[in-house]
């Protein structure tokens, strides 16, 4: 008995369904809709496309150890005439010689024959092989220049140069940011995990490919919570230079540091005790540590007093600035080419490179900064500033600046890996 019960109750949920479906009217609606219509359709007639109508770009870097006939390979080409011409003739040498990295790109129609092949030649021209009947020609183009206005964002979370690597900024703009802001921010002690900057700058393009870095339009680095602004401004017809937006010109009569980046080994202190005399003595001066070699600027224009070996020294250079002001950059391993006295310099110019020459236990530079001839700290010392906009210049600076200073508004506390 209860295995009866069990096996209706089993079958409710199943005999629900089959009555669901079997109260649908069978309308006449449904039986017309259901009929089967066979009827013959013309379709159009299909034009025929001619296979060599269209024509494919491809691009392609030359590889280490590449053929012309892997080159081709890679380039979808298929011509045996064009693989001859170009692995024979003369007009196609430059194609043999190129250099790895070098982009190579070809026109092929719809069977891969060759149409076209472009790849650069000297003074960045670009040389154009073409098919020419049943034969091809050579060309020389001029290059195309192109100027392109990018932006970089970053933030500082070891040191400067890796948060502009990965920002994408590149290495001479990244400097450029240093000098524009040098006179205001030590980059050796001051800067700030969370410190940020944006760079507008240019990029200077040849035939479509980046070649050199153009100068910096504006820019904004925000230190300490603190931002610094500048902005290019072209004085005259042949000068420029950077600017904060209020017209002060963001140019100091001396930079802070005579290296781009190094490390502050030994500062200015009244009493130190000296590594190779063993004995305690004043120390006017600070010392960078840097790797032998090492790129040193002159701070600040000025005229070579003295180049040569002196004493603790070893190989140092003296310069004079404007009468009351005197540097010194000592420990050199060489001097730059053609330095002698009386020699005039401008303000980060490279003068000799960083050694370990005279009393000095590692390569660094021993730097001093003299006002009218008594040692000062040159970290601490207030620089004079350049000259600001003069009154007359000041409608076209506004002009020229403020759309510059408007962009830097618009990346404010944004933080953008690469933007074009």
């Amino acid at each position: 008995m209860k295995l009866r019960w069990f096996v209706i109750l089993s079958s409710l949920p199943l005999l629900g369904v089959v009555t669901a479906f079997g109260i649908m009217p069978q309308t006449d609606v449904l039986s017309r809709a259901q009929q089967t219509v066979i009827e013959d359709i013309s379709l159009p007639l299909t034009a025929t496309v001619a296979s060599n109508s269209t024509s494919f770009w491809r691009n392609e870097r030359i590889q280490r150890g590449d053929t012309v006939a892997e080159l081709l390979r890679r380039l979808n080409v298929e011509d045996q005439a064009a693989s001859d011409f170009l692995r024979k003739n003369k007009a196609a040498e430059g194609l043999r010689q190129l250099a790895v990295g070098k982009e190579v790109q070809a026109e092929t129609d719809a069977n891969g024959a060759l149409l076209a092949l472009r790849y650069p030649g000297n003074d960045a021209s670009q040389i154009v092989i073409e098919k020419d009947g049943n034969s091809f020609k050579s060309r020389t183009l001029p290059a195309q220049t192109e100027k392109h206005v990018q932006i970089r964002t970053g933030e500082i979370k070891t040191n400067l140069f890796a948060a502009t690597d990965e920002a994408g900024l590149p290495d001479p703009a990244a400097n450029q940011l240093v000098d524009i802001f040098g006179g205001d921010i030590d980059f050796h002690r001051d800067l700030r995990k969370g410190d940020k900057f944006t760079v507008i700058y240019e990029m200077n393009y040849v035939n479509g490919e980046p070649v050199r870095t153009g100068r910096i339009l504006s820019a904004e680095f925000v230190n300490h919570g603190h931002a610094f602004r500048a902005a290019y401004f072209q004085t005259t017809e042949f000068t420029g230079d950077y600017f904060s937006p209020e017209g002060k010109s963001m140019h100091k009569a001396f930079l802070r540091s005579p290296l781009e980046f190094s490390r502050i080994s030994s500062g200015f202190s009244l009493s130190r005790f000296h590594p190779i005399l063993n004995k305690w003595r004043s120390h006017k001066g600070v010392d960078y540590a840097a790797p032998m070699g090492a790129k040193v600027k002159v701070t600040s224009d000025g005229v070579v007093a003295f180049v040569g070996k002196q004493g603790g020294y070893g190989n140092v250079v003296m310069i004079d600035h404007q009468g009351r002001f005197s540097t010194v950059y000592g420990h050199l391993s060489r001097f730059a080419g053609g330095l002698h006295k009386g020699q005039r310099v401008e303000q980060g110019q490279i003068i000799g490179y960083v050694g370990m020459t005279g009393l000095a236990t590692g390569p660094h530079l021993h730097y001093e900064f003299k006002l009218n001839g008594v040692q000062r700290d040159p970290l601490k010392v207030a620089l004079p500033d350049g000259k600001p906009i003069s009154d007359a210049q000041r409608t076209a600076f506004s002009d020229a600046t403020n759309q510059l200073f408007a962009k830097l508004d618009t990346f404010h506390n944004t933080h953008i890996a690469k933007l074009d």
